[in-house]
């Protein structure tokens, strides 16, 4: 049986089509969503960095690192992060968190640049709570673009029933968890 180029072209487009309509569910599957319900005021304090995902910005922290929070008026947030680096040094960033304008309580943006940039939309990174246990203990945060995660908890340590099923909630919304590193604590 012979077929047209015009007619494979057709046949091909279909079931291009048909196979992306299978993996459609897998898609909303692996979808990055902020958590509901958030009560910025449980929120602030201080968090124990336990994982990350590796970025530029922390290259230098070896352990010891933490965020602590402080609400400055009903928009605006203090971050305060620190860690020490391997030559014993502890280094310092202090930014400011808002609301993003998407009206979800758990995704704000964050700023570490200066005050005069705040105008600029590029200065201004997602910061979204993506996963809370209802004790605000332990919790992640990341970006719609799964590019940055942290799994931060009130403690330390965290037991590692908790942690992993922290892990698997996150690979549920496409997160590579085995590119998670484990943070020292000190």
């Amino acid at each position: 049986m012979k077929f047209s180029s015009h007619a494979m072209r057709i046949r091909c487009l279909a079931f291009t089509l048909m196979a992306a309509m299978l993996h459609m569910p897998c898609m909303a599957q692996s979808q990055v969503k902020s958590i509901p319900e958030f009560d910025v005021s449980r929120y602030m304090g201080t968090w124990y960095e336990i994982a990350k995902l590796p970025n530029w910005f922390q290259r230098k922290c070896v352990q010891g690192t933490q965020a602590r929070y402080k609400v400055l008026g009903p928009t605006q947030i203090e971050v305060n992060n620190k860690c020490t680096t391997a030559s014993g040094e502890e280094t310092q960033a202090i930014g400011l968190a808002r609301p993003n304008g998407s009206g979800r309580p758990a995704q704000l943006e964050v700023r570490f640049a200066p005050e005069w940039t705040a105008w600029l939309p590029m200065v201004w990174g997602a910061y979204w709570v993506l996963d809370l246990d209802a004790d605000y203990q332990l919790a992640a945060v990341g970006d719609p673009s799964k590019s940055y995660l942290w799994i931060l908890s009130r403690t330390p340590i965290v037991s590692t029933e908790r942690y992993d099923a922290v892990l698997q909630r996150l690979n549920v919304m496409g997160f590579d968890i085995t590119k998670l590193e484990k943070t020292r604590q000190n």
